[in-house]
């Protein structure tokens, strides 16, 4: 069974972060530059929130505010859902199904250690089924001799 653990191993601990006070302007211009979809909003090493390219959309962009005015604070989530190193990549599925997010943080006794995202859940996933389809192709053939 693959955990988060798993996938932090390979793609890295690196988590991309801004300040509540921080402007949205700043924050997409960091997710361009990095080549992510969200940040984590950091009070100091508290978790305090994340702010995502639908946030931004939704919050800043459709309601005519201007970016460069407008406090990461006031368009971020608050209420954020973290996952553990050890939950399974299927458990982290269901809770971004359930939840309709992208991005889950990952900590352990309350340090940030990184962040998975629905990509990195599928690319997982896929990795694990052709795992097993190559494995159960060397059994055939080699059960065909």
């Amino acid at each position: 069974m693959t955990t988060v653990r798993d996938i932090l191993g390979d793609k890295g601990h690196r988590v991309w972060s801004v300040r509540p006070g921080d402007k949205v302007y700043d924050a997409i211009r960091m997710m361009a530059d990095k080549d992510v979809g969200s940040l984590v909003v950091l009070d100091g090493s508290k978790i305090v929130g994340i702010v995502t390219e639908r946030h931004y959309a939704r919050n800043v962009f459709l309601k005519g505010r201007a970016s460069p005015q407008t406090r990461v604070d006031d368009i971020m989530e608050r209420t954020v859902v973290c996952v553990g190193p050890d939950q399974s990549i299927e458990e982290c599925m269901a809770l971004m199904t359930t939840k309709r997010l992208r991005h889950l943080p990952v900590t352990e006794n309350g340090a940030l250690l990184g962040i998975v995202s629905i990509g990195d859940l599928v690319k997982s996933i896929i990795s694990d089924r052709e795992f097993v389809i190559e494995q159960l192709e060397h059994y055939i053939s080699g059960s065909a001799r």
